[in-house]
């Protein structure tokens, strides 16, 4: 484990929560498709410390991916066009789950598909799965090869899909698995695709997944990415996440969204970026681009999140979700 993370001070502060039925010891989880399945990351951190790992998205079949050149950086973050690269759900399954049960993570499964009947037979086959505590349904990636399938753009769909895996997850036994709807910065009303997931059956939310973005090659004139586009991540959209999780939160106190839990994602590298999640309303949050520079970086923001918070003379998380709300409440 590296010294960063060693010569944190340890803290007093309970940074447990929940989403639905899964109990997290802490609120940072790895965001899907910046570690794989997750293993990559155990020579770097223990992965029971995590609150949780999101794997990267299965799909029902084994896919290539996209063309290279597939990532770009930027100078606040990077661009990547992979296309749901994976092994498939059954490889997922006798491979990757198993390795993740026995380091003791829990596990939040990133479910994608063509269409909502895909998505609902990865729901159902992996609510089959005891080491699986909770599904993240990837409605918005936006480096899929047709636009079209960006589901999340677009109410309805939205709706259709989760509707598929809510009741996949109803008839499996398990109605109490968490499921969760990985939004899309990418649109004009973001609070009326929530309201349609949740109609459909969503359980709790993850704001935001990438935006769509596009480097050009200083050389070339040509587009950088052999995909043209891809989803834009890091430092850069931090604060279009904080407005996201801010925005659905509001909603929820007004009565137009219901009470369902919010996980923030979106640019966060420390403490702090994390901190700021968590005041608009977040209850946990997800760490990706910054483990490409620092494979501990889930583990040492959380406990840089606890210093912040000590420091605030805070002792609990969950009193801190939605702070920034109640102006009232300000902390030190």
């Amino acid at each position: 484990m590296s010294t960063a993370i060693m010569d944190l001070p340890n803290t007093s502060v309970d940074l447990s929560t929940s989403i639905g039925s899964l109990h997290l010891p802490a609120p940072t989880m790895t965001a899907s498709g910046c570690a794989a399945a997750g293993a990559e990351l155990a020579p770097y951190l223990d992965l029971s410390e995590l609150g949780a790992v999101v794997t990267k998205s299965v799909m029902r079949q084994a896919r290539s991916g996209r063309a290279t050149p597939r990532m770009a950086e930027t100078p606040s973050g990077m661009l990547n066009s992979i296309g749901l690269q994976g092994p498939g759900v059954e490889s997922f399954a006798a491979h990757d789950l198993p390795v993740l049960e026995a380091a003791g993570a829990r596990v939040v499964a990133s479910i994608a598909g063509g269409d909502p009947e895909e998505f609902g037979e990865l729901a159902a086959r992996l609510a089959r799965e005891s080491a699986v505590g909770a599904l993240e349904v990837n409605i918005s990636c936006p480096n899929v090869a047709n636009r079209g399938l960006v589901f999340a753009c677009d109410p309805g769909a939205s709706r259709a899909v989760l509707e598929a895996v809510s009741e996949a997850v109803r008839a499996s036994g398990r109605p109490d698995l968490p499921v969760l709807a990985k939004l899309s910065p990418d649109v004009t009303d973001l609070v009326a695709v929530a309201r349609a997931c949740t109609d459909g059956g969503a359980t709790g939310l993850t704001a935001i997944n990438t935006t769509l973005g596009m480097v050009v090659d200083p050389v070339t004139l040509r587009p950088q990415l052999a995909g043209v586009t891809g989803g834009t991540s890091g430092p850069a959209i931090r604060p279009i996440a904080v407005r996201c999780v801010w925005q659905l939160t509001a909603a929820k106190r007004a009565g137009v969204l219901p009470d369902v839990p919010v996980v923030g994602a979106g640019g966060v590298a420390s403490g702090a970026d994390a901190l700021q999640l968590i005041a608009v309303g977040a209850c946990a949050v997800q760490v990706g681009t910054a483990t490409f520079a620092d494979p501990s970086a889930p583990v040492r923001v959380a406990r840089e999140l606890g210093a912040e918070l000590a420091r605030r003379g805070a002792t609990r998380l969950a009193d801190v979700v939605g702070i920034a709300h109640e102006p009232g409440r300000g902390l030190r």
